[in-house]
């Protein structure tokens, strides 16, 4: 497995939104992230694509034994033979010429050794020298990693025909990690969204995770974690069972795309100050337990090799001051970005009434919802293709979705049978249960308003690619997005070279030069959140302590972010509205602080 020639990947954007970029990019050495959670879809696209390329198809059913775990190694082989053949049509092409050889070498990062070899192959004499210099440089060419992304708490366990559960090992999240295992991409599988530790267990039995002969992994893995405690936990968990960890994705709990994991207050540069001073002990810590494993398995473990995982960071990076800023002055080795992407028809399937409405988005169209059936917050678009057809369902008396993955499914508050909150099923029940036992008002409007909140996420995030490739019509098929906040500020659609360039810092600047810092905006972000933790802390001595920890945690990163902000800023990095925000979140947290702790006095004296 190669290592990146990018300084930047692409993360996972919903179930459908980067599902298909590694066709679209990986030619020109660009990594990005596919979500596999969504197998029905991934065959959809299979039958598509096999289409495209002349490649053979046959559909998988999903009546076929372990067909779950089939069709996402079907699709991943696809994407990569595709991947292959777009990689070895750009290496034969000439140099000397405007084509997709010469795109893949000025959109390098300036500091790239492969770029600075192309510049001088540009400046050779013709002859044979040059032919063969040019010969070298082409066999040098690599195309950018095909990554998975599993949702580790997503692992219903599936079930036969006559609905009777299938075991363990066919659980959702086991069967695309085998499906990942089986398949012929060397990669990359990105874990999210918690800890899963049988999951982590089931990868044993791939011996594609560990080292082989050569000391090379096929297939190695990457955890997004929330702190520098959670990677030690988990790095410490894989590491007694010989599986190396090659990256830590760290990302900002609420200026990020999709569900939103909050911090109980910890701003991100002080977690990325956390992981710089102590980033030693994620190599030396566990790399002596992973060589014991292989001792113990009587394995060849690589003398002289000191492994040291890779940190990366995303989450409302908008340009390349902000870039060096975590780079240089966080040690960070590569950054992620998401959302800006959206806008790069190019690089991401979005249908286009959904692209218009990115382009035409503000702060409050971009907001934190209660969309997922998961619980979890969700950044949003207002008035997406979605939230139109669950108001419409719920004006023509039938309220949520007919369910029809039921990848989300979890509740068992009316049924013995786990189900989605975003089902009519349970929306039916739910709404019943509020109309017999609450009284016309604010509070019964509220409750209401909270459960048809809820969208059916596992369907709706994978129609936007269907209808922009022509698969699905509009009308029938509803599309969520999940943008971060940071798009507000990309207005427009953008080639893949403009966007590159900004990342690089190369050319102007996309952005006006009024846009807050990513950190500024985060701040916000956590003291609006704190904000609308308020109500149900007061009900709940538990969270009282948990809202005082918040305050005193944020209060800590207004300190530290004092220090940043008189620091020499980077090429168009804003740090005046860091100092602002300080100022001005500063005020508005302990104002709804002194405020949540006068409401708990009053209560307590009533």
């Amino acid at each position: 497995m190669s290592e990146p020639i990018h300084n930047f990947h692409i993360p996972v954007m919903g179930t459908g939104h980067s599902i298909d970029t590694p066709i679209r990019l990986a030619h020109l050495g660009i990594t990005s992230v596919i979500s596999i959670i969504d197998d029905l879809l991934l065959e959809r696209l299979r039958k598509y694509y096999t289409a495209q390329y002349d490649l053979p198809f046959e559909r998988i059913s999903p009546r076929e034994e372990d067909s779950r775990a089939k069709r996402i190694t079907a699709y991943l082989d696809m994407v990569y033979d595709i991947v292959e053949m777009k990689m070895e049509r750009v290496r034969s092409l000439p140099f000397f010429e405007k084509n997709d050889k010469s795109r893949y070498f000025e959109l390098l990062p300036d500091t790239s050794s492969l770029k600075k070899a192309y510049h001088e192959l540009m400046a050779t004499k013709p002859g044979d020298l040059r032919e063969e210099f040019a010969h070298e440089l082409s066999q040098r060419m690599i195309p950018g990693g095909i990554d998975v992304n599993i949702m580790v708490k997503l692992d219903r366990i599936d079930t036969d025909k006559h609905g009777k559960p299938l075991g363990e090992g066919f659980s959702d999240a086991k069967a695309a990690l085998r499906g990942f295992a089986k398949s012929k991409v060397d990669s990359a599988m990105v874990f999210s969204a918690g800890i899963n530790q049988s999951l982590y267990g089931y990868m044993t039995k791939y011996k594609d995770f560990y080292r082989n002969h050569e000391g090379e992994i096929r297939k190695k893995i990457i955890l997004k974690v929330s702190d520098f405690r959670s990677a030690m936990i988990q790095g410490r968990y894989m590491a007694k069972k010989g599986l190396e960890i090659s990256e830590f994705r760290i990302e900002s709990g609420l200026n990020c795309g999709g569900h939103a994991f909050a911090s109980p207050g910890h701003l991100l540069p002080v977690l990325l100050q956390d992981f710089k001073d102590k980033r030693k002990e994620l190599g030396s810590q566990f790399q002596p337990i992973i060589q014991r494993f292989y001792e113990k398995m009587s394995w060849k473990y690589p003398k002289d090799l000191e492994h040291h995982p890779e940190i990366t960071v995303q989450g409302g990076i908008g340009n390349y001051g902000e870039v060096q800023r975590l780079e240089k002055g966080f040690g960070i080795d590569r950054t992620g970005w998401a959302s800006p992407f959206l806008l790069v028809p190019e690089a991401t399937p979005i249908d286009t009434p959904t692209r218009v409405q990115l382009m035409n988005s503000t702060d409050d169209s971009l907001y934190l919802s209660d969309a997922s059936p998961l619980g979890v917050p969700f950044n949003n678009l207002k008035d997406s293709g979605s939230e139109r057809w669950s108001v419409d369902r719920y004006l023509k008396g039938k309220p949520g979705s007919a369910c029809p993955k039921g990848f989300l499914v979890s509740n068992t508050e009316f049924t013995d049978r786990p189900i989605c909150t975003a089902s009519t099923e349970y929306m039916t029940h739910k709404l019943d249960e509020i109309n017999n036992s609450m009284e016309s008002g604010a509070e019964k409007d509220s409750a209401i308003n909270k459960v048809l909140a809820k969208t059916c996420l596992c369907e709706h995030l994978g129609n936007g690619v269907l209808i922009s490739l022509g698969i699905a019509p509009v009308e029938r098929h509803p599309q969520a997005i999940c943008p971060g906040p940071n798009l507000s500020w990309f207005n427009r659609n953008y080639s893949l070279e403009e966007m590159v360039d900004q990342i690089y810092g190369r050319g102007k600047d996309l952005l006006a030069s009024n846009r807050p810092h990513m950190f500024a905006k985060e701040m916000q972000l956590y003291v609006d959140y704190f904000q609308s933790l308020i109500d149900d802390a007061l009900k709940n001595l538990r969270q009282q302590k948990a809202l005082h920890t918040f305050y005193e945690n944020m209060q800590n990163g207004f300190e530290y972010c004092k220090q940043i902000a008189q620091d020499i800023a980077y090429q168009g990095e804003n740090l005046p509205s860091l100092s602002k925000a300080i100022e001005q979140q500063g005020k508005r947290l302990d104002d709804f602080y002194q405020s949540f702790k006068a409401r708990i006095s009053e209560e307590a004296t009533a």
